[in-house]
């Protein structure tokens, strides 16, 4: 459990604009960040947010709309409480680091509307950047609606960003979308965007004169739908929107519903002088609630082995899961995945003995399920078993009298308020019966694993499986490596389901081995589910199987080492007193690569990369210079991964 101190911190100024408008500023404790909030002409509530002598946002829109109640213009300024310190020191059971510490500075902004009600606006600055939701007093009980959210987020000109397009609702592959599977553009001019779309996706990534911003928000605590941005015509200014009408529950709530009192969702804004700091930084989950109550000991991170992403629906059969199962063993993975329509190629009776051989070789088995509903027309099987609490509480007994250890989830309906609720009591339920989960056609997390440990991967992403569909999907892989540290991967577990060393049949792969290899390292996820089939794995050379076995997925320290997204990308994490460092050169020509060693050791370091062709490898030992600085060469679309013992102190 988390644990959360605040104290009263340094002053606000309060002074007056050049209307006597009020203006409220707070400065984060590096100097750096700086907010202001202000009032302007008609009470409409503004801020701006700097980072250095950069601009990073300015005269953002703030406030709320709702059925009965104005907070968008009009307002009155009654007070400002604060600043005080925010401390929290937490946990996380997988991903970047393990131990997280948030610190930021909080003010209150406390106004009212024309009709004498109250709106308040609070403000957290850290030297990461700013997050702010609103908050609602009143009498308990009292239901409101939220119609429109007011927030904005106004770029400087010249603004580029990394940004993934959204899909219609109910559009695509049996209506399953909003899935948030569409490719990003990349380092795009935030005004050609194109405003008349179905808006972009959370996170994206921008670059504002010096200065680098990740946009995103925290989960809704059954208060909220899930939100996306909206680029509003001839502009450099993105805003907060809803969801489609057609992504709720069936016939539940789609747009914000709330009794009194009511905080949002925040809206999380990270900055930094490079995209490393957003690679490094932690902010997506400072923000989240803490776990709740309840022992989640029994989640286990690990790796999975899995047929269906090369084999597909034919690899689901008894014989051939035996078969994964045994691989997943032989690898010392921790997990296997059974895919679509098991209950009907396999059957209950063969699960469990599936389940008891992959117990005995200790291997968790994860199930998959539709969650189905009206909002998709996927037939794939089991199929409107997890709809209500009762049918899940009778599926997830079953499973765990089975010994299964998790269920991947898929064919999500959007972001609806309800949808939302669907998604948390899937947790709830599955954290009773002590099931994992992994969500596939998907939202995305946003924090959530920080609250619900048992949630250990979120698909939202176009992954390896799209590589296999078309070509140009699997052209873009090495460039889409190198980026989402920064954007979908920022914060968030993400199963692309990496790492292929083998061709497959219709398309051809322009990733090299060692950059597949890389993405294991790169990519972060509770469950990393792996594409290589055992055959597939037999071909490689003794030391990359050793490799494969050994990659964690779970760090105790992050570093950030080189990087563009889009170019090359180069990541260094710890786990124990082994550091791993990978890296992805996504260019058309070889990249010589010179950086510094993470830690200070007399000894060498193992590295794996590219052979002479894409589908081969090849490894060496390097040490570092009297600078202790690191050479490497990378071949076009290529990577690498090397490793080194911790012998002497970090640095």
């Amino acid at each position: 459990m988390a644990k959360l101190f605040i104290a009263v911190a340094c002053a606000i100024f309060l002074a007056a604009g050049c209307n006597n408008v009020p203006v409220v500023s707070l400065t984060g404790s590096d100097g750096k960040t700086r907010l202001t909030f202000e009032l302007e002409e008609g009470g409409l509530p503004t801020y701006s947010l700097f980072y250095s002598d950069t601009v990073v946002i300015r005269n953002g829109r703030l406030g709320v709309v709702m059925a009965d109640d104005d907070f968008s213009g009009n307002l009155t300024l009654d007070s400002v409480s604060g600043p005080v310190e925010v401390n929290d020191n937490y946990t996380l059971l997988y991903g970047k680091t393990k131990k997280a510490s948030y610190n930021a500075r909080q003010m209150v902004v406390h106004l009212s509307n024309s009709y004498g009600k109250n709106m308040n606006i609070v403000f957290r600055l850290s030297d990461q950047g700013l997050a702010f939701c609103y908050d609602f007093p009143g009498a308990p009980g009292e239901n409101k609606f939220i119609i429109e959210e007011k927030s904005t987020f106004s770029f400087p000109e010249e603004t580029v960003a990394w940004i993934q397009p959204r899909a219609a609702s109910k559009s695509g592959w049996n209506q399953t979308n909003p899935s948030y599977e569409e490719n990003y553009l990349m380092e795009e001019l935030l005004s050609d965007l194109d405003a008349d779309t179905n808006g972009y996706v959370f996170p994206a990534l921008f670059r504002t004169g010096n200065c680098w911003v990740n946009l995103t928000e925290s989960w809704p605590d059954r208060n909220y739908c899930g939100s996306h941005l909206d680029l509003i015509v001839g502009t450099n200014e993105l805003s907060i929107a809803f969801p489609e009408p057609t992504e709720g529950y069936t016939n539940s709530v789609v747009y914000p519903r709330s009794t009194l009192p009511w905080q949002t969702p925040w809206r999380i804004i990270t900055i930094g002088s490079t995209p490393g700091v957003i690679a490094e930084s932690t902010h997506g989950t400072d923000l989240a609630l803490p776990p709740e109550e309840g022992d989640f000991s029994y989640v286990r991170p690990g790796r999975a082995a899995w047929s269906w992403a090369l084999m597909k629906d034919g690899s689901v059969n008894y014989e051939e899961q035996r078969r994964f199962i045994s691989y997943a063993s032989e690898m010392g993975w921790e997990y296997c995945l059974i895919d679509v329509n098991w209950d009907r190629t396999i059957g209950w009776e063969k699960i469990g003995e599936l389940a008891k051989l992959a117990e005995n070789k200790n291997v968790g088995l994860i199930l998959w399920y539709n969650s189905a509903g009206d909002w998709n027309t996927v037939t794939y099987h089991p199929k409107d078993r997890l709809l209500t609490h009762e049918l899940r509480e009778e599926e997830f007994s079953r499973l765990e009298s089975l010994g299964i250890k998790g269920i991947k989830v898929d064919f999500f309906g959007g972001d609806g308020q309800s949808m939302m609720d669907y998604y948390k009591d899937i947790l709830e339920d599955a954290h009773r019966h002590r099931l994992v989960v992994n969500c596939h056609g998907s939202t995305l997390p946003r924090g959530v694993q920080r609250t619900w440990p048992n949630l250990v991967s979120m698909e939202a992403i176009r992954g390896f499986e799209f590589a296999t569909f078309d070509q140009s999907t699997a052209d873009l892989v090495p460039s889409k490596a190198t980026m989402l540290a920064y954007t979908r991967n920022a914060f968030d577990p993400m199963d692309f389901t990496p790492v292929c060393f083998t061709e497959y049949d219709n398309y051809e792969r322009v990733t090299g081995n060692g950059a597949e290899l890389a993405m294991a390292v790169l990519f972060l996820s509770g469950v990393q589910h792996y594409a290589e089939t055992p055959q597939g794995m037999a071909t490689v050379p003794d030391y990359v199987r050793e490799m494969m076995s050994e990659i964690p997925v779970s760090w105790d320290e992050t570093r950030f080492i080189d990087g563009y997204p889009g170019s090359h990308i180069v990541m260094a994490r710890r786990s124990g007193e082994e550091w791993y460092i990978a890296g992805v050169n996504a260019e058309k020509e070889p990249l010589r690569l010179v950086f510094p060693a993470p830690i200070h050791t007399a000894g060498t370091w193992t590295v794996v990369t590219d052979g002479e062709t894409l589908r081969s490898f090849s490894t060496s030992t390097v040490t570092a210079d009297a600078e202790g600085k690191i050479t490497v060469e990378v071949r076009p679309n290529g990577g690498f991964v090397m490793t080194c013992k911790n012998q002497l102190n970090n640095l």
